[in-house]
């Protein structure tokens, strides 16, 4: 089903429109942005330590868990994806574990533009929502109406949400209402006729940001461009989500929250391969944005190489064993 981004309140609304002077000019933004406080980088690291240290058992790990199961975006990304292999991860998102039909689904199936429309006939009415990377992903290399073609046809196609990827090489070099202007643009092309639109989950590649300062910019930048969810990688370079940065990220929506009233979703992606690093990330959701934010609808999990090792998790909890290496499908 089209998903119709939330009309933000009147209260919302008008906080955010008070902000708009912080865009008017790339003078003002980057006032806005250089004046956000400077991170402590050693207390990030820190509090995300501790947060890693929380340990949850019994009834709270299988709520856990399957909460978890239910907030990833299981995906393929590869020059080698086939309409079969999309299909067989549709099937596996809509059943995770076919020996047991109590698990959860996943979010949502993640694929190239050119195969939105093999996902969206596999899922049918699963409730399952098919996003898209677009934008010239991952590496964002690709002049503006191509990015934007790219979008379109994504959403022509029936893409429910758009993953973009942001310009590194303009953020890098200071130019940041360029990237604003993209990432409105790319917004824009989101937008359908009958007046649903695809969510914007902006990428930013954090390993490529070199700063926690930088990674604070980008997020409100992102956030202030319209972005209904900010996404720490694409999984394609060798640093991807750390507590750290999503910890950082968190506190921006968070703050951003608290100054417009709009809420935003946020996306950890790559290298996150354990039940227990994922119950690591719902409890910094949990301290940092409360209980509206642990849901698919708020916070997703990119990572599919996650799921097995939650539903081997999931198995041993119901049963007390752990399963053997073929219980769960290969991605």
């Amino acid at each position: 089903m089209p998903i119709t981004v939330p009309a933000y309140g009147k209260e919302a609304a008008g906080r955010l429109a008070s902000m708009a002077d912080v865009t008017a000019d790339d003078g003002a933004l980057r006032r806005f942005l250089h004046g956000l406080p400077g991170v402590d980088a050693v207390g990030l690291d820190a509090r995300a330590a501790t947060l890693g240290t929380r340990s949850i058992k019994t009834t709270a790990k299988a709520y856990a868990i399957d909460l978890a199961i239910s907030m990833i975006d299981l995906t393929t990304l590869e020059g080698a994806d086939t309409p079969g292999k999309v299909r067989a991860l549709c099937a596996k998102g809509v059943h995770p574990d076919p020996t047991d039909r109590t698990s959860p689904k996943v979010a949502a199936i993640c694929v190239y533009p050119d195969m939105v429309a093999t996902a969206k006939e596999a899922l049918g009415d699963s409730g399952i929502h098919v996003a898209s990377v677009a934008t010239a992903f991952p590496a964002g290399r690709a002049a503006l109406p191509v990015k934007l073609a790219d979008t379109r046809d994504a959403v022509a196609a029936g893409a429910d949400e758009i993953d973009m990827v942001i310009d590194r090489g303009a953020f890098l070099s200071g130019r940041y209402m360029d990237v604003f202007e993209e990432i409105k643009a790319v917004k824009e092309a989101c937008a359908r006729p009958d007046g649903t639109a695809a969510h914007l989950k902006v990428i930013f590649e954090t390993g490529e940001l070199q700063t926690y300062d930088n990674v604070r910019r980008v997020s409100w930048l992102a956030m202030l461009a319209g972005a209904d969810f900010i996404k720490t990688s694409t999984g394609k370079v060798a640093v991807n989500a750390t507590p750290p940065v999503t910890l950082l990220m968190l506190e921006a929506v968070r703050d951003f929250h608290a100054t417009t009233g709009v809420q935003v979703g946020v996306k950890p992606a790559g290298g996150i391969r354990t039940t227990k690093d994922a119950v690591k990330y719902l409890v910094m959701v949990n301290e940092t944005l409360g209980e509206p934010w642990l849901t698919a609808d708020w916070f997703r999990f990119g990572a599919s190489s996650l799921l097995n090792d939650l539903l081997m998790q999931r198995q041993k909890l119901s049963t007390g064993r752990y399963s053997g290496p073929d219980y769960v499908t290969v991605d």
